[in-house]
């Protein structure tokens, strides 16, 4: 059974940093596509980052930039590097694999 975990997330001033952690078990970490999802306040789900067990990484117009996603294989386990917060990017964040979801963790930048 897949189960994803995310932790990290909390209050942080605009233009700080946080770095969101997924850890993953139940599947063979290293052969799939991990991604970053956010849920703000009202809105839909919205794609954030991705990363391709082959290497690739794409991402999102609001998180290039400012975010980097990673992933290390050895501790199955996907990251979120978030710099420069703003207030938009208050947000549930989700791991995502394949079809499976995690419970997500709170972001919250004060305007």
């Amino acid at each position: 059974q897949v189960q994803l975990v995310e932790s990290g997330g909390g209050l942080v001033q605009p233009g700080g940093s946080l770095r969101l952690s997924c850890a993953a078990s139940g599947r063979t970490f290293s052969d799939v596509n991990m991604g970053w999802y956010r849920q703000a306040p009202g809105k839909g789900r919205e794609f954030v980052a991705i990363s391709g067990y082959l290497g690739t990484t794409l991402y999102s117009d609001s998180a290039k930039g400012r975010f980097t996603i990673s992933r290390d294989n050895a501790t199955n386990t996907l990251y979120l590097q978030m710099n420069n917060l703003k207030s938009e990017d208050t947000a549930i964040y989700y791991c995502k694999e394949l079809q499976d979801w995690g419970q997500g963790t709170q972001v919250t930048v004060p305007s």
